[in-house]
């Protein structure tokens, strides 16, 4: 049986306390970026979490960013790939339901 626990998303001012906690930011030229792209899409507090903490001794906080800004803009492609497929089969229904009823 699938189970689906909602988690609440992750806010800038929450990104900005991971921010702190991972890579020892308060304040960086990206976060800009990133907070437009937090306000257009949705994203875990893990999600976030797993792309800022650095996957090896040679990843500095700017990659780890960039990271972050990467998984961001897959999520929104991705958000707007599932609705656009929840509204093709609304349409697909629509569909089916008028011919359903033009046969009888």
């Amino acid at each position: 049986m699938d189970k689906h626990i909602e988690f609440s998303y992750c806010s800038f001012k929450a990104f900005k306390v991971l921010a702190n906690n991972y890579l020892g930011l308060e304040t960086h030229p990206l976060f800009e970026m990133i907070q437009q792209s937090m306000e257009e899409t949705n994203i875990t507090p893990a999600d976030v979490a797993e792309n800022l903490m650095p996957k090896s001794p040679t990843e500095d906080a700017e990659k780890c960013l960039l990271n972050l800004i990467r998984a961001l803009e897959e999520a929104k492609e991705e958000a707007a790939k599932k609705k656009a497929e929840e509204l093709n089969d609304t349409q697909a229904k629509k569909d089916e339901t008028i011919q359903s009823q033009e046969i009888n």
